[in-house]
């Protein structure tokens, strides 16, 4: 897209960036912005030290730092505020900010407001839902990408997919691309306060979730997450099920189309477990109604290989499987990884490694399903860690660091069983986020093989 369509959003605007992070997502938000004139301020609770890979980055902007902390003021003496994902509305800065009538912003939000205007022939794909988004939204792109030749258009990938941030797409989308967008509840609330929904909506699953930000209402939630196709016109598209669809409490105003797994039934995909053969039939959906034949998208389904972190064979280590279930954050998602496994090795000698910190979430099925499924579980440590034990009806060993933990399930282990590491809860306490637990696993897996 040309510069000057978008520019003037940002040029010579004092933004304060809240949240800069150490993901990814912020970095490239603040470079973008700052790229095209922006007077920006970056205010993080996290210090200089663990924010140096990102300040490092950013070292030839112009940018006013207020680390350690925030400043009321920078929420006054701005023209809009960008917003990280899972900041609460409630916060008092946030407040402050309204109060004095800023704008709250997120980058999906802008991104999509930008593209009406300047692009208005782009399509967007948004995907949301508690469990799913993240392989449904991988399985969609890869299906468009490899087609990209048949569609004559580019596809592009942002959200909240792993070191992809949405607002710099605009520096190289043309109109008529798509766009295919990962969406949290966070992200779907700015997408409402812009009063804006994808063409195309997923609704992967609808269970409780980030109840600690909720404040454990669920209603909320639901509000937020329904934002994802509250705004569309009769013209757009939800794709969703017949459960999921049950409990939302608005009508679609677009067409409908319920995922069918009887239409990826036959098809030999790389990825297992049922909730992937839904995620699979949702992907199907949208393939469809994009213009690809089944024959097609059947055979691109095929040549998915997996999505790191999600019940990813990660190696076999001493005739020992192990499976990277990494971002599996809630109780649900373990459950299901067990299920999964278990049924696609046809064995129930599996070694889990769990724990974390808690959400607020019920934890009843989860410990069923580890008397069921596994002959060894490890806990890692965290406040979720301590309700299951006290629920869990099966013997346990605790480690107080990740590589314990894996040293312990090896010892556990052996020839043709499987270690699954599945924490059930999100990754605070022990480490910096999800995906420093993840790469901390692989690493210490990677050295296990090379011994």
């Amino acid at each position: 897209m040309n510069k000057k369509l978008y520019e003037s959003e940002f040029k010579d605007k004092n933004i304060t960036v809240m949240g800069l992070g150490i993901l990814g997502r912020g970095l490239k938000v603040t470079q973008f912005l700052a790229g095209c004139g922006g007077k920006i301020t970056v205010t993080d609770l996290k210090n200089e030290e663990a924010l140096s890979v990102s300040l490092k980055a950013l070292s030839k902007f112009p940018i006013h730092y207020v680390l350690g902390r925030h400043e009321l003021k920078d929420f006054e003496n701005a023209d809009m505020i960008i917003k990280a994902p899972g900041i609460p509305l409630d916060s008092v800065y946030i407040k402050h900010a309204k109060k004095h009538g800023i704008p709250i912003i997120m980058d999906a939000s802008i991104f999509s407001r930008i593209i009406r205007k300047t692009a208005p022939q782009t399509t967007i794909i948004g995907i949301t839902g508690t469990r799913g988004k993240s392989m449904t939204t991988a399985l969609i792109y890869h299906i468009l990408k490899i087609n990209e030749k048949k569609l004559g258009c580019t596809i592009h990938l942002g959200g909240n997919m792993r070191m992809k941030a949405t607002l710099p797409l605009l520096a190289v989308i043309k109109d008529g691309d798509i766009v295919v967008l990962e969406l949290d509840s966070w992200q779907c609330q700015g997408l409402g306060d812009e009063h804006i929904s994808p063409h195309i909506a997923v609704f992967t699953s609808l269970m409780p979730d980030h109840m600690n930000y909720y404040k454990n209402s669920m209603k909320k939630y639901i509000e937020d997450k329904c934002k994802i196709f509250k705004y569309q016109t009769p013209g757009n598209v939800l794709v969703t099920d017949k459960k999921t669809l049950a409990m939302l409490p608005i009508k679609p105003r677009g067409k409908l189309i319920i995922g069918s797994t009887k239409n990826v039934q036959g098809t030999h995909m790389k990825i297992f477990g049922d909730h992937n053969v839904k995620n699979a039939s949702y992907a199907f959906a949208v393939a469809k109604s994009i213009g690809l034949s089944d024959i097609i998208i059947k055979k691109s389904l095929e040549t998915f290989s997996g999505l790191e972190g999600r019940l990813q064979h990660l190696c076999t280590v001493r005739g020992i499987h192990v499976i990277n279930d990494n971002n599996a954050t809630t109780p649900e998602a373990t459950s299901a990884g067990l299920k999964a496994v278990s049924s696609a090795y046809g064995k129930s000698n599996i070694t889990l490694i769990v724990g974390g910190t808690h959400k607020n979430l019920e934890i009843k099925s989860l410990v069923s399903d580890i008397k069921k499924y596994t002959h060894a579980v490890i806990l890692l440590p965290g406040t979720g860690t301590e309700l299951l034990k006290k629920s869990l009806k099966v013997s346990y060993t605790e480690s107080v660091t990740l590589a314990d933990a894996v040293e312990r399930a090896f010892k556990t282990s052996k020839k043709g069983d499987l270690i699954l590491f599945s924490p059930g809860f999100t990754s605070f306490g022990l480490f910096l986020h999800e995906y420093d637990r993840n790469d901390q696993f692989v690493k210490i897996i990677q050295k296990l093989q090379n011994e």
